[in-house]
């Protein structure tokens, strides 16, 4: 990415926020339309009156903060949903340049980028749609080299040892309590964050998710009114956050392994 890392820093990590909250305008739409059937790639209108939305309507963040948060026809309350994911997305892209300048920067970014829309979909709907996951899986073999300095090679064995440990898991789980204790979803979304990290830093991601899935577990006892054992973990939201922590944790730990 040569011209991305000619930019001094501070435009760097400028323009991969601005980068961010354009493609996280995009990724909020996804998450509310897909589910529901809709086209993701229709035009955006007032979920009151039903008027399309303008261009000036549109500029995220800023669009939410002129109107505040309503529709300038109708009044209607805009789902801040909208704004939210556009602002945690351009922070992805501002935290992942401000970490890791040039190009291990933006493919931590890109990675964050498409964690993002699983994130959400399974924390909202309990899914992981496949063809998001081969999409990461894809990039991740292509481009994430560079990333945390991982062949090819590495990157295969992340995937199929990833996808491979949990699917022997959920089968092991089922053989032995005649239900299913894992959505067909989490194996293969595991092989395409190893297929980022490479086999490497895989364990690393695992311990980061389970101790994430555990925590989730107690609060959630405390508040449910539910079992804990009938209530459903989105695991996919911990895998995702604990693939983007990794990745400059990942340096660290090896920086600091003897000899």
């Amino acid at each position: 990415m040569p011209l991305l890392d000619a930019l001094p820093f501070g435009k760097g990590v400028a323009f991969a926020a601005l980068v961010g909250l354009v493609l996280g305008s995009f990724i909020a739409t996804l998450v509310l339309r897909w589910p529901a059937g809709r086209s993701v790639l229709g035009r955006s209108h007032c979920d009151g009156c039903g008027r399309g939305l303008g261009g000036i309507e549109l500029v995220p963040l800023l669009s939410a903060a002129i109107l505040r948060g309503r529709c300038r026809t109708c009044g209607a309350a805009i789902d801040p949903f909208h704004w939210r994911v556009e602002l945690g997305s351009a922070l992805i892209g501002l935290f992942a340049l401000s970490i890791l300048p040039g190009t291990a920067g933006w493919l931590w970014a890109l990675f964050g980028w498409m964690l993002l829309p699983l994130t959400l979909l399974d924390a909202r709907h309990f899914w992981l749609p496949d063809r998001l996951s081969a999409a990461l899986a894809v990039a991740g073999l292509l481009l994430a080299g560079p990333m945390l300095g991982t062949s090819l090679p590495d990157r295969w064995i992340g995937a199929l040892a990833g996808g491979g440990l949990l699917a022997l898991v959920a089968w092991a789980y089922r053989r032995s309590r005649g239900i299913e204790g894992m959505g067909g979803g989490d194996p293969k979304l595991v092989a395409a964050i190893g297929a980022w990290l490479g086999w490497q830093a895989l364990p690393l991601m695992l311990l980061l998710a389970s101790l994430g899935g555990i925590l989730w577990a107690f609060v959630a006892q405390e508040k449910g009114d539910r079992p804990l054992g009938e209530r459903p973990v989105p695991f996919g939201v911990f895998a995702c956050t604990a693939a983007f922590v990794a990745v400059p944790i990942w340096p660290l730990i090896v920086q600091f392994q003897p000899g």
